[in-house]
């Protein structure tokens, strides 16, 4: 096939976005490690040619990938006070990590110069700015926010079913008596105060 046959196919069939929203299907049902470029292009019944010819290069798809996950962020009926906005933009934002297969992964591997991206980053600076922090704590807070949610849901997303005892067998108390102590603390049922905890231990940071 000519490059202006795959042009005029891709042209006639598909947009960027429908190939984007074929790969949230396929990544739903294959999983990071099964998403490929190929596999979208059974999905939409065409050359792998054409996927290419919309998002040139895997790295490219999942990079507008990541940004279409960013995009499914709402801003209405954001808190009016500064920190607890920091706090619901955050949540938001792990909930969108988490209404995808492998979200977390998917995002964490990608370079974030992106629309959806950076108005979620935009929203987020101006309310740690709106709280009282400087230019660089804003931005660096985000950034700690930011690493903190991305690996936080990906171990969420990763853990083991809550009946897998291998930890529990693994942690004995002659042999690792600290962790013996806290074991109960670190099941999977612990996610969603892990989550609390850690976000309010970096926003203590902030002026008070």
């Amino acid at each position: 096939m000519t490059n202006k046959q795959v042009k005029d196919e891709a042209t006639d069939r598909l947009t960027r976005a429908a190939v984007i929203a074929a790969a949230l299907r396929t990544l739903e049902e294959r999983g990071l490690d099964g998403l490929s470029t190929r596999a979208v292009a059974d999905r939409l019944g065409v050359r792998m040619n054409t996927v290419l010819w919309h998002v040139k290069t895997k790295t490219r798809m999942l990079e507008l990938m990541a940004d279409a996950v960013l995009g499914t962020i709402g801003y209405e009926d954001l808190p009016a006070n500064a920190l607890p906005r920091v706090r619901e933009l955050t949540g938001r934002y792990r909930r969108a990590l988490l209404a995808h297969r492998d979200g977390a992964a998917l995002v964490a591997g990608t370079y974030p110069a992106e629309p959806h991206t950076l108005r979620f980053a935009d929203h987020l600076v101006e309310a740690l700015l709106a709280a009282g922090a400087d230019e660089r704590q804003a931005a660096w807070t985000t950034w700690t926010v930011n690493y903190f949610v991305l690996g936080l849901t990906q171990e969420e997303q990763s853990a083991p079913d809550r009946h897998d005892d291998r930890l529990d067998l693994a942690v004995l108390p002659g042999e690792h008596p600290a962790l013996h102590r806290v074991l109960n603390h670190l099941g999977p049922d612990s996610f969603e105060d892990r989550f609390t905890f850690g976000l309010d231990a970096i926003l203590s940071r902030l002026p008070a």
